[in-house]
């Protein structure tokens, strides 16, 4: 993984990429406004590398999604952002072809994008559609969730309609705080019905398939801001990652995931993707980056050497940790290794 790389092999994220593919809620922006650094780091990006944006929220078209980012100061072409709609479709095609009637529940973003791909699109099971698609809208009640399970009664082994999700995200990161994500409404209708979706965005690997393939990306990094569903999708996908503290996870959600959602940067905000990234080394036991050192030692996870920054601090504890091939359960972590002086909304 990049995060036991040798400085001399990779100075620093971007060096040997050809394309950068970001998320945007808690990377680029939350809610409204711009992260602090997101858009100057960006745009020095797309100086080397191509950029692209990849969203699980299907409440917008890539159009605007688009504009909103060009209004916070980014170059985007409705083109160059990939949404978890059009990664929906593409995965329904290979079920239910065109022009089939669907059922949606969702907003705008997920209509543009199943008229496009010809689909017959209708919010009411009475119209026996074929399959069902959803996501994530502010305007959702509680009658769209229903007319879903009217429509998934029948399980799909039993000659039932797919079910298409286009995300489960729990959360979604808005200039207030928290919110409940995709997530949250797909399992209101999975605890009706009983059935499971088939989910196109993050952390599957249609969204990632879109994205690659639309760049011709050979050797893209990912950045997002949560570690099940962006660094998790990544790895599936084969993609380098890289977690920026900006967003959903914390230092404390990074020390103890589990493999397979372990990135390979750990960033505090997106300035780190232009400075060299530390060389993490390992000599008995003893994992240190920068001037930070931590060990663990039976069930405790010990500090060796501070350093003078939280970040390399939190690497270092990281390596040790995941290094046992044991969850930080098992530990006695000091406050110390998790503080969290990072920036999020």
């Amino acid at each position: 993984m990049a995060l036991f790389r040798r400085a001399k092999q990779v100075a620093t994220p971007l060096t040997g990429r050809d394309a950068v593919l970001a998320d945007l809620d808690g990377v680029v922006y939350a809610g409204p406004g711009a992260l602090p650094y997101a858009v100057e780091s960006l745009n020095r990006a797309s100086e080397s590398v191509r950029l692209g944006y990849i969203t699980n929220n299907a409440s917008r078209t890539d159009a605007s999604v688009a504009e909103h980012l060009s209004s916070l100061g980014l170059t985007v072409a409705p083109d160059d952002v990939v949404t978890s709609p059009q990664a929906a479709m593409r995965l329904l095609s290979t079920m239910v072809p065109a022009p089939a009637t669907i059922l949606i529940v969702g907003g705008e973003g997920l209509v543009d994008e199943a008229h496009k791909a010809g689909y017959t699109v209708t919010r009411s099971a009475l119209d026996e559609p074929a399959a069902v698609v959803q996501g994530f809208a502010p305007e959702i009640a509680w009658t769209d969730l229903a007319e879903a399970a009217f429509a998934l009664q029948l399980p799909e082994d039993e000659g039932g309609i797919p079910w298409i999700s286009t995300n489960t995200d729990w959360t979604i990161p808005r200039d207030r705080g928290v919110a409940p994500g995709n997530g949250t409404l797909v399992s209101a209708v999975h605890t009706a019905i009983g059935r499971l979706s088939t989910v196109a965005g993050k952390p599957e690997k249609p969204i990632f398939e879109v994205a690659t393939e639309r760049f011709g990306a050979q050797h893209p990094l990912f950045i997002g801001d949560r570690l099940d569903t962006d660094i998790a999708g990544a790895s599936r996908a084969g993609i380098d990652s890289a977690l920026v503290l900006t967003g959903i996870d914390r230092p404390k959600h990074v020390l103890a995931a589990p493999e397979g959602s372990r990135p390979g940067y750990i960033l505090r905000d997106l300035r780190d993707l232009h400075e060299p990234y530390p060389e993490t080394v390992e000599s008995n036991g003893v994992f240190t980056v920068g001037g930070a050192s931590v060990r663990v030692v039976d069930a405790d996870v010990q500090i060796l050497a501070e350093g003078d920054s939280q970040i390399d601090l939190l690497r270092a504890g990281a390596a040790a940790i995941w290094a046992t091939g044991l969850m930080i359960y098992a530990f006695r972590v000091p406050e110390k290794l998790y503080a969290d002086p990072f920036h999020r909304p």
